[in-house]
């Protein structure tokens, strides 16, 4: 490996003692190792800091950094993008999972695809003890030519983690930072497929957690969200009616600034416009988690088989 990894991974945490361990174990176990693991542990004050400190001594590619005051999630999530080195970068979560060849995979399709600016794998959503309940087809046209194409289809079809996927770094570099206001991480994805396509492995190697305690779960409401992802949301200068405009203005801002011709960029406000008008229907706002939990009897992955550290968990 190089003093310049390839590759920097960024895990912005709080409070995630429950189920940091297995990600680190996911994490460090992957195949393809030039790597560096950037933490940022805003502020925890459960024992994230020890789980840190433990791992950071056992593996020098963990580079540990801890915050003195929580700053919200999105300024977290953003500074280990900042403190990031490799020319392809990744965020990770402290309490997803990750098939063993998910980075290989990912770094393999970006090499054979110069034009691909992201990939990822299929994914799969599981429970607080690894277990999946809501396998899913992964069906975004991200992959097309056409950039209001990729728009259109970001915009409609539910499901897709390409936030998590692999990007390259220099992409990252001239879309505008994530910001806060409800789902910012949708119009920040939907600017990314403005600049190029992505290209989705075919193997199911992402395991995104789904538990009572996760943001989104602990904090039900818009606002409640939004503070979570950053402090300075509290108070009366951001109710709810202001975080909704700011994200319709972020998909119409993402198009103003995106590389395309006059043309794709037309097209792509009149996707926004239909998309706006279709909100109003009812089931416009599904999410793949809320859908039905499979039969395990009829599940043929197994996560424990793909996953590092989780060798005969349920044996």
């Amino acid at each position: 490996m190089t003093d310049r990894p390839r590759l920097s991974i960024g895990l912005p945490v709080y409070n995630g003692e429950e189920y940091l361990a297995e990600s680190f174990d996911a994490l460090l176990g992957q195949t393809y190792e030039d790597f560096e693991l950037v933490v940022s542990d805003n502020a925890s004050t459960d024992g994230t800091e020890a789980i840190c400190r433990k791992y950071a001594a056992q593996d020098s590619r963990i580079r540990y950094l801890r915050l003195p005051r929580n700053i919200g999630a999105t300024p977290n999530h953003n500074h280990v993008f900042a403190e990031s080195r490799g020319e392809l970068f990744k965020w990770a979560s402290h309490d997803d999972l990750y098939g063993r060849d998910l980075l290989t995979r990912c770094v393999e399709a970006l090499d054979e695809r110069p034009d691909v600016i992201l990939a990822h794998t299929d994914q799969a959503v599981i429970d607080g003890d690894g277990q999946v309940t809501v396998p899913y087809e992964y069906t975004l046209a991200t992959d097309s030519p056409s950039a209001p194409e990729r728009f259109r289809s970001l915009l409609f079809e539910p499901g897709g983690d390409d936030f998590y996927g692999v990007i390259r770094a220099d992409v990252l570099r001239r879309v505008k930072p994530m910001d806060s206001y409800h789902h910012a991480d949708r119009t920040f994805v939907a600017e990314i497929t403005l600049h190029g396509r992505f290209h989705q492995v075919p193997e199911l190697l992402y395991f995104r957690r789904d538990h009572p305690t996760r943001a989104e779960r602990a904090n039900p409401s818009k606002r409640a969200r939004c503070v979570n992802l950053d402090p300075r949301r509290a108070g009366v200068l951001h109710p709810t009616p202001r975080l909704l405009t700011e994200y319709i203005w972020g998909f119409a801002s993402a198009i103003h600034r995106a590389p395309v011709s006059p043309a794709d960029r037309r097209a792509c406000y009149r996707h926004l416009a239909s998309w706006m008008t279709s909100r109003v229907r009812p089931g416009a706002g599904e999410r793949v988690e809320d859908r039905a939990p499979v039969d395990p009897a009829q599940l043929t992955v197994s996560v424990d088989a793909l996953v590092a550290g989780r060798e005969g968990r349920h044996a």
